[in-house]
């Protein structure tokens, strides 16, 4: 079976999109794009390397992130190192668009079901870019198997989100972390599949505390 690892850039509110240029995805009148650039450096960049010219993957790309890149590495010198990748590498898009996947080796998933028999198969495992609405459902279906987050220490507001509405609660497990020299906090996570264990509720309220979950009740 594979697995299905996300690489993740986000700011510290948890906006992923568009971190590479302005002009990458101002959908919802996004006007901050290209928001990384003052935080690269070598630490970030061999982090990302690591996993993009590491180990064998397939792309697994929602259409958005798919038109984004297929308009953009196919045009990329040959010996851009991670475009040589992409290009050569199987894609797997979500969409229910009809509009013909032309970037070399891509492959229609027409729902979250597909995706889990594509991870069922033999094969290298499937990485995740972009792509921020996959997220949700695929923690729904428990489908995600490890994140390399790295969060920058900027703030941006509003955008698209890695955990986005509708991502169910669940704990993660800290594999490997470390701080760039630009602040960026480069982390591995792995997800639990379960909640950690909840704090007990004290025992004997004070009547203070009991009037005030009461008036919370009522207000709503």
């Amino acid at each position: 079976m594979r697995l299905i690892i996300g690489g993740v850039f986000q700011s510290l509110d948890g906006v992923m999109q568009a971190p590479g240029r302005p002009e990458e995805d101002r959908a919802g009148a996004f006007d901050l794009g290209g928001w990384v650039g003052a935080f690269t450096d070598a630490q970030t960049r061999d982090a990302v390397f690591a996993y993009l010219l590491g180990a064998p993957y397939a792309l697994l790309l929602g259409r958005k992130t798919y038109d984004i890149f297929a308009a953009y590495w196919p045009f990329m010198p040959a010996d851009n190192a991670i475009a040589a990748r992409f290009n050569a590498t199987t894609k797997y898009v979500l969409t229910h668009s009809d509009t013909p996947l032309a970037w070399a080796n891509s492959h229609r998933l027409t729902s979250i079901d597909a995706i889990a028999h594509v991870k069922a198969t033999a094969g290298p495992d499937l990485l995740i870019q972009g792509s921020s609405t996959l997220y949700p459902p695929l923690f729904r279906a428990g489908l995600i198997d490890r994140l390399h987050l790295q969060t920058f220490p900027i703030v941006l507001g509003h955008g698209k989100r890695l955990f986005g509405a509708g991502t169910p609660a669940g704990g993660m497990r800290l594999v490997h972390s470390t701080v760039s020299s630009t602040g960026v906090v480069i982390a591995t996570y792995e997800p639990t599949g379960q909640l950690p264990t909840i704090s007990p509720e004290p025992p004997n309220p004070s009547d203070a505390e009991i009037a005030r979950r009461e008036r919370v009740k009522r207000e709503g």
